[in-house]
């Protein structure tokens, strides 16, 4: 990819804009805004019963709160497997003595490069949650079934949690 006048003209807390010029083949120079993430994490806790574990919280960029799987951003040089550890016993007390891969996906190319690792947690146990000071979590233990239900259906709408149990149903004997 052919790129000029590359500039980051904002600097976040959690996200950084980079504007650049892309050479699109005999079409020219166009100019791009990037969204810059450092990427994140998200496990699928699934208990030997059947039964998941997700989050409800509060995410001000939708006023809402959603129904999620654990998640958090990778910090530098952070493996994302430790990541997903760190964020599973954070937000729902759960520690796990397997992680599968459930693979990365892109939550929104066209303008984000953020990629996230989904992992499906097993060998599951209980200890005490130790959200961050600015969440506020509550934990849901559903079926899977069911929770793959509401990703069907609409309850469930965030991306990450849809296709986490979506690829962990489609996975399972």
């Amino acid at each position: 990819m052919d790129t000029r006048n590359r500039t980051i003209p904002f600097t976040g807390l959690v996200v950084d804009i980079e504007q650049m010029d892309v050479r699109i083949g005999d079409k020219g120079w166009h100019t791009f805004q990037v969204v810059r993430h450092p990427g994140g994490v998200g496990v699928l806790p699934l208990h030997d019963d059947g039964t998941v574990t997700l989050i409800r919280q509060l995410r001000p960029s939708v006023d809402a709160t959603l129904l999620e799987i654990p998640a958090g951003r990778l910090d530098p040089g952070e493996e994302p497997a430790a990541c997903g550890l760190r964020e599973l016993a954070e937000e729902t007390g759960l520690s796990s003595t397997r992680l599968d891969s459930l693979g990365v996906i892109l939550t929104s190319p066209g303008v984000f490069d953020e990629a996230i690792h989904l992992y499906l947690a097993t060998g599951l146990s209980q200890g005490e949650a130790d959200p961050e000071q600015y969440e506020e979590i509550e934990t849901v233990r559903v079926p899977l079934e069911e929770a793959v239900a509401m990703a069907t259906d609409g309850r469930i709408r965030d991306g990450k949690t849809i296709i986490a149990l979506f690829r962990a149903k489609a996975g399972l004997p």
